[in-house]
């Protein structure tokens, strides 16, 4: 259960999840169990021997959506297939979970030079300018700094998406109005590129290929909705130049 927690929590497909929990349990001599796994929980049942009576093991795990963070998943991964070799015993895998879950993530000045980086390259491949790549650095900088900020709040996700695509557009526009750049829509595709849910989105389409329909469905409808956001905030940051100043950006 810890083992498909923080795999589930942090990215993970439900497949990687289902297997990676039936080859602890098998090594460890559980001969009969089940999981039903979700995109936020785990329906677990498991005994030796399913007509001793006290001998069956049932839980139900809530697992929230949260980010990926895929140093953890690759750890547990290959934790598991070292316990199915013999190498650990029950305590020692309770541990090596607990190292992994304490694992730390990319601290905040990383994450903030890696949405800046991020954004300024895909511009640059998007078709953009050097200038338009060095716009769209500081637009992706900017966005992760508040996104990072307000992810410590209570703010929605949707709230969060939307003002996060708006606040990048809104820099875009105010550079190009400044003459810093050459190719509007393209600085702005670059800046929001942090915002957009790539592993989410596969993973969904993952999902369902391996025939985890309500998972994947899940995940998509979740990936959609942040897609929906973005565009919203970049569309009402474009309307609201439109009607302070009379006219588009092209």
């Amino acid at each position: 259960m810890e083992a498909g927690h923080i795999l589930l929590e942090n990215g993970a497909e439900i497949a990687r999840v289902e297997e990676t929990m039936e080859r602890i349990c098998q090594h460890f001599g559980v001969e009969y169990e089940d999981f039903f796994v979700l995109s936020n929980g785990i329906f677990t049942t498991g005994s030796r021997n399913p007509n001793s009576p006290g001998g069956q093991y049932a839980r139900v795990q809530h697992i929230p959506v949260k980010g990926t963070q895929l140093d953890k998943v690759v750890a547990v991964n290959q934790l598991s297939r070292e316990v199915s070799e013999g190498h650990y015993s029950i305590e020692q895998t309770k541990e090596g979970l607990e190292k992994i879950r304490r694992m730390p993530g990319k601290s905040f000045h990383m994450q903030v030079l890696a949405s800046g980086v991020g954004s300024a390259c895909f511009c640059y491949l998007f078709g953009g300018s050097l200038t338009d790549s060095v716009v769209a650095f500081a637009a992706g900088v900017v966005l992760y700094v508040f996104v990072l900020l307000v992810g410590t709040s209570r703010m929605s996700k949707i709230t969060k998406n939307i003002c996060g695509s708006a606040l990048a557009t809104l820099i875009c526009i105010l550079s190009y109005w400044l003459g810093l750049g050459e190719n509007l829509s393209h600085m702005i595709i670059g800046s929001i590129i942090p915002l957009v849910p790539g592993v989410p989105f596969t993973n969904g389409i993952r999902d369902i290929a391996n025939g985890d329909y309500i998972s994947g469905a899940v995940r998509l409808l979740d990936a959609t909705l942040v897609f929906l956001c973005v565009a919203i905030g970049v569309g009402v940051m474009f309307l609201i130049y439109h009607r302070v100043f009379g006219g588009l950006l092209l």
